[in-house]
């Protein structure tokens, strides 16, 4: 073999050893992301679970369904709208965060009703004497792991440890950004009850919560917590965590005390169940609806600030705390805007809106002037960018023109 060829093998040798060691690295890597990944992935229900899910008027051809038809996004449009991605979608400096304690919550709640905001759709409810810890997700990343996914702007203003005791934890459904594997396995500690819609138990069973401490309920159905009652309400959305989508339940709660009463949406759409939320179980002192990661492609799972202001109305609140929104990079607006957005549509319709930074706590008795804490960033308008769900022409001009209930 002439010197030149002998450089040339060896050449080619040290490449292929190059490229054996990549991909050994990267084989190590995605390992290290399934081995990670995978716990936080749930499971879907079984048995008596899934015999109980097959009798559900939500439940049909293998999935639970709408009441209105979803039209699904267009997936290489909006793939291509992901991968251009927009302005001003994440904080580009540090955002206000009250930090607490436990001693913040000592004292009960002036008039029976206290409402903190950790951020996204993580709350407390303190209503008539119980503590009700809504959606917490308290990880880097709303995701199944550790290393990838959508990461927070801001700390979460306080420990799960310095958290007081809470009574009860309320699921609205098993996307990632809701429910929290970590969050969860670190609130079992605290020995709360869980209650979810139909079939998020499983996932929890999995993650080693007893079943005598979850309590499934469908839409319209109800549980007490004390004096307190706790109904699952209807919401128009989907769920899944990567082993099948809609297998479970997805759900608003509605918390009724003697003389407190407050809402939470749950991820959901526009659609007609908000009026019959209103008729059966309003008024509310308060709503807690989901305001941000809208897009039109995706009008038939999430609200947008608009609708979000119609559905309170719907349902006949009395202040509105707008959720889903200022934690997760989740859409393809400005991290801004769903705040911009409906306090204008707020205005337009005489609603009281509030503007909590993470970790403020609000008193829906004697709620604060909204305060503009967030940065100015362009932002889109509706009529720049509108959001509509589908299959409600009707019902939005109805609602358009109900009155104020303040």
């Amino acid at each position: 073999m002439s010197g030149s060829n002998k450089v040339k093998s060896g050449k080619g040798s040290a490449w292929l050893r190059v490229v054996g060691w990549a991909a050994l690295a990267l084989g190590v890597v995605l390992a290290g992301g399934v081995i990670d990944a995978w716990p936080a992935l749930g499971t879907k229900p079984r048995d008596a679970r899934l015999e109980r899910i097959l009798k559900s008027p939500q439940y049909r051809g293998g999935k639970f369904v709408d009441t209105i038809p979803r039209v699904d996004p267009d997936i290489v449009a909006a793939s291509l709208r992901w991968f251009k991605g927009v302005e001003h979608s994440v904080p580009s400096s540090p955002i206000p965060v009250l930090f607490r304690q436990a001693a913040d919550f000592a004292a009960p709640a002036d008039g029976s009703l206290r409402i903190t905001w950790f951020g996204h759709s993580s709350l407390l409810v303190e209503i008539e004497g119980k503590r009700l810890l809504l959606d917490p997700v308290w990880s880097e990343r709303c995701s199944p792991t550790r290393f990838m996914g959508p990461k927070r702007f801001h700390p979460v203003p306080i420990a799960l440890g310095a958290l007081p005791k809470v009574d009860a934890v309320l699921i609205s459904h098993d996307h990632y950004d809701h429910l929290d594997y970590a969050t969860v396995l670190a609130l079992a500690e605290q020995d709360p009850m869980f209650f979810v819609p139909l079939g998020v138990g499983a996932h929890l069973e999995y993650w080693g919560i007893a079943s005598k401490r979850i309590v499934e309920l469908d839409w319209w159905q109800e549980a007490a917590l004390g004096t307190l009652r706790l109904v699952a309400t209807p919401a128009r959305h989907f769920s899944g965590r990567g082993l099948g989508s809609d297998k479970t339940l997805w759900s608003g709660w509605a918390m009724i005390g003697a003389e407190r009463r407050a809402y939470y949406s749950g991820d959901t759409a526009m659609f007609e169940g908000f009026a019959q939320i209103g008729e059966r179980l309003g008024p509310f002192d308060a709503t807690m609806i989901e305001s941000g990661a809208y897009d039109a492609m995706w009008a038939d799972v999430h609200l947008g600030p608009e609708q979000a202001v119609a559905a309170h109305r719907a349902v006949r609140g009395g202040v509105l705390f707008p959720v889903h929104w200022g934690t997760f990079d989740l859409a393809l607006h400005t991290w801004v805007e769903p705040m911009e957005r409906l306090l204008v549509a707020a205005r337009s319709a005489n609603v009281t809106a509030v503007t909590p930074k993470p970790g403020q706590s609000i008193d829906p008795l004697a709620p604060p002037q909204p305060e503009h804490w967030w940065p100015k960033v362009p932002w889109k308008t509706a009529l720049e960018a509108p959001v509509v769900s589908s299959g409600l022409a009707k019902i939005a001009a109805r609602d358009q023109k109900a009155p104020s209930p303040n």
